[in-house]
């Protein structure tokens, strides 16, 4: 008797720590996010990094996304009217308006359709641009404007919510489509399925090497990619034909990441390459919201990506989030390794936007995880 209620009172410590575990991480993504929207409390207003530009970019795209993830555990109104503002100045259209056919243009658009059921207006009133937009992408018949990886996260979620908003596979056909021309012809395929990593573009498949003769798989890069795939499956759910697809292209990703992070718990802007190899939160985050998403829908084993997970989110709340809430080891914009370099705990990138988008996308999917555990 005395042996049960002491293994009930250690199973009851034990919830309750792992229950302040899940606040503590919800309480680190509050205090970044309220950072960031301090220092923008204008959503309007547009970015001057040496031009200006309207701030529906890719870069504060990003950011809602991150923003609307949050929405979901921590439900708060001025999360909804910041959006909410942003959405309506730009007229819930693409950036560079309805025959732009870059991705990054795209990407503003996923947070669009996550707040239809705010906005309090129709859904085809409030999308009749960003549907036109993607109807005339499609109407070219290419499926070969994603020549760089960034790309597929920017706009492949998109087609799929658009395809699941109004029903129809056209949508999600041609994401598909897009998405194996990127993978499998682009610069011969930019998806090396001999070791689970994509290069970037192009420019990136060997014979192109890295100093130290290895290749060159940039950290965000591929985390844009395993993010889009994750947006993507969460949309279509596991009985949709091209679930499987997307999912065999998931593991063998999570494999390869969870084989290069570092002793520390985050990632190298450089995968395997020594070149560059240093502290980033941008990549470490997207990991933790591609693993923490795996495990919570059963795609992966909990023994073995649970401890990666438990690692990189004590290094980035550790080694990363200044106590107002700034993140360091934000690498800047740029298409490899090298960009932004140096990347420290003090610099800052030329945007902080897209940084606190994937480090709330990795710590609000970590959240859930924690809450979800028995």
């Amino acid at each position: 008797m005395k042996k049960n209620l002491l293994l009930a009172f250690f199973a009851f410590l034990s919830l309750g720590m792992m229950a302040q575990s899940a606040e503590n991480v919800l309480s680190v993504a509050q205090k970044a996010n309220n950072y960031f929207m301090a220092k923008y409390a204008d959503p309007t207003r547009p970015t001057f990094v040496k031009k200006e530009r309207p701030s529906s970019l890719w870069t504060r795209a990003v950011y809602y996304e991150g923003l609307m993830a949050l929405q979901d555990v921590d439900p708060q109104q001025r999360y909804l009217d910041y959006a909410l503002q942003w959405a309506d100045f730009h007229k819930w259209t693409p950036r560079n308006g309805v025959n732009t056919t870059d991705a990054d243009d795209q990407c503003c658009g996923q947070t669009y359709i996550e707040l239809l059921p705010f906005a309090g207006k129709s859904d085809s009133e409030l999308l009749k641009y960003l549907r036109q937009n993607l109807d005339n992408q499609m109407a070219s018949g290419r499926h070969d404007y994603w020549t760089w990886i960034d790309a597929i996260q920017m706009a492949m979620p998109l087609y799929a919510m658009m395809y699941k908003l109004t029903g129809e596979r056209k949508y999600l056909d041609y994401a598909m489509e897009s998405y194996r021309w990127s993978r499998n012809e682009c610069g011969g395929g930019l998806f090396n399925t001999s070791n689970g990593f994509w290069f970037r573009d192009k420019d990136y498949v060997p014979p192109y090497k890295e100093p130290d003769g290895k290749d060159c798989y940039w950290s965000r890069g591929d985390g844009w990619v395993y993010a889009a795939l994750v947006r993507v499956m969460q949309v279509i759910g596991k009985k949709d034909r091209y679930y499987k697809e997307l999912k065999k292209d998931f593991l063998l990703m999570s494999q390869a990441f969870a084989s290069c992070q570092r002793e520390d718990g985050l990632w190298n802007a450089s995968l395997v390459s020594t070149n560059y190899a240093g502290k980033e939160l941008t990549g470490t985050s997207l990991f933790l919201y591609g693993m923490s998403w795996g495990m919570r829908n059963g795609l992966l084993k909990t023994k073995t990506y649970r401890p990666i997970c438990d690692k990189a989110w004590k290094a980035l709340e550790n080694d990363c989030v200044h106590a107002d809430g700034f993140l360091g080891y934000v690498q800047g914009t740029g298409k490899d390794p090298s960009a932004g370099q140096p990347v420290t705990y003090t610099s800052v990138p030329d945007f902080e936007d897209y940084g606190t988008g994937c480090f709330l996308l990795g710590a609000t999917e970590y959240y859930r995880l924690l809450k979800s555990s028995k």
